[in-house]
């Protein structure tokens, strides 16, 4: 039982970062721009955080999922986040790459965004209600430290894919840090635009 619950951790949590966010994206950027070492390093530390969230959103799913306006609140957050990262990410799209980089300015960036994750709130309130309504997994502290540490192994593999792509696809058609960090600050700002949009057509069109 245990070995299915940590199983449904590492792939619901795989499948929850398939999406362009902004750690996935990030992580994109960090490869291309730092190189794949320092990206590993910031999935080491963002997994590692992911496994106390996931616990700690697994452990108040029903208690989150009463909350009526908690929607509102994370698309207002993810509006500033994007907003943000879009900024960050376009001033520095014409800066050329350090020869070299820390390991702690990676880990604690890692560390940053593992705490400031509000897209998966959404995932694991969806998920988490069905699992745990359907009983496929129990709210017991031990059944759910095996699933949040399977969701941490999860977000690490996918996180690793996408940095590994992201290396493939420099090499293979020489990209700049200009161009990557000027195209994913423009998925920042549209995945901004995507919520302003949204909170508009629920409260003020539809």
């Amino acid at each position: 039982m245990l070995f299915l619950t940590l199983f449904l951790g590492i792939v619901l949590n795989m499948v929850g970062y398939i999406p362009p966010g902004n750690i996935n994206l990030t992580v994109v950027q960090i490869t291309i721009s730092r190189g794949i070492r320092q990206a590993i390093y910031f999935i080491c530390a963002f997994s590692c955080v992911e496994i106390l969230f996931t616990f700690g959103v697994m452990r108040f799913v029903q208690w989150l999922s009463s909350e009526i306006k908690i929607g509102d609140i994370i698309d207002v957050v993810m509006i500033f986040m994007f907003g943000i990262l879009g900024i960050i990410t376009w001033r520095s799209r014409k800066e050329m790459p350090k020869a070299d980089y820390s390991k702690k300015d990676s880990i604690r960036y890692g560390m940053l965004l593992g705490v400031i994750n509000p897209m998966q709130i959404p995932y694991w309130l969806f998920v988490g209600t069905y699992l745990i309504s359907h009983e496929w997994i129990d709210i017991g502290y031990v059944s759910l430290t095996v699933f949040s540490i399977g969701s941490g192994i999860g977000a690490a593999v996918a996180l690793y894919g996408f940095a590994r792509f992201a290396q493939y696809i420099q090499e293979k058609f020489a990209l700049s840090s200009y161009i990557v960090n000027k195209s994913i600050a423009l998925l920042f700002f549209g995945l901004s635009a995507y919520h302003i949009g949204k909170i508009t057509y629920i409260h003020l069109i539809k």
